[in-house]
């Protein structure tokens, strides 16, 4: 008789602890390349997609590509023909966090019934606009709140999000800086 697989928050924890265990014996696994791409329409319009990446030592295009229109508000002199690439960052940020938390709760034996965050980030114009060196371009500040359904204390659940900020690929990028090159493509 087969061993029934252990199961929490959806996520297969004997698999997550194997994938572990396969990493620490071939740490190549774990490398991964993810990519996008971007095409300018018109204006402030732009569609970006996602398809394919590296990574468990293979390519993979099993996929449908997700395709994302970006845009700007009217007030930022767009046509709203999506959201802006500001947004973008709140999405991937929560998703993100969500994950590394449903995660780290699984491995943690912690069942979670419902979750739900809510994210803010402050943006000052004049520093996209080179009105003033002294304002930061991009988010000063990125609140996330995150209302957590579980039969666990508040403690626990402070540590939970602890965990989803140390073990999120998209929170590090944000607060530790990955270089970026950019430059045209030869």
């Amino acid at each position: 008789m087969m061993a029934e697989k252990k199961i929490i928050n959806g996520i297969n924890v004997d698999e997550l602890f194997d994938t572990i265990e396969s990493i620490k014996e071939n740490p190549d696994i774990a490398k991964f390349q993810f990519r996008a791409a971007n095409e300018w329409l018109a204006g402030t319009h732009c569609r970006a997609s996602v398809k394919d990446f590296y990574g468990a030592l293979k390519e993979d295009t099993s996929r449908k590509p997700a395709i994302f229109e970006i845009d700007e508000p009217p007030v930022l002199l767009g046509n709203n023909e999506g959201s802006n690439p500001v947004e973008y960052l709140l999405v991937a940020l929560s998703g993100c966090l969500t994950t590394s938390l449903i995660a780290h709760a699984a491995a943690k034996g912690l069942e979670i019934r419902g979750l739900k965050s809510r994210l803010e980030g402050d943006i000052d114009l004049r520093g996209f606009l080179g009105i003033s060196e002294d304002v930061k371009v991009g988010y000063q500040e990125i609140r996330v709140f995150f209302k957590i359904d579980a039969d666990i204390s508040e403690e626990q659940k402070e540590e939970l999000c602890r965990m989803a900020a140390k073990y999120s690929p998209v929170y590090n990028t944000i607060t530790k800086s990955a270089p970026v090159s950019v430059k045209p493509e030869k």
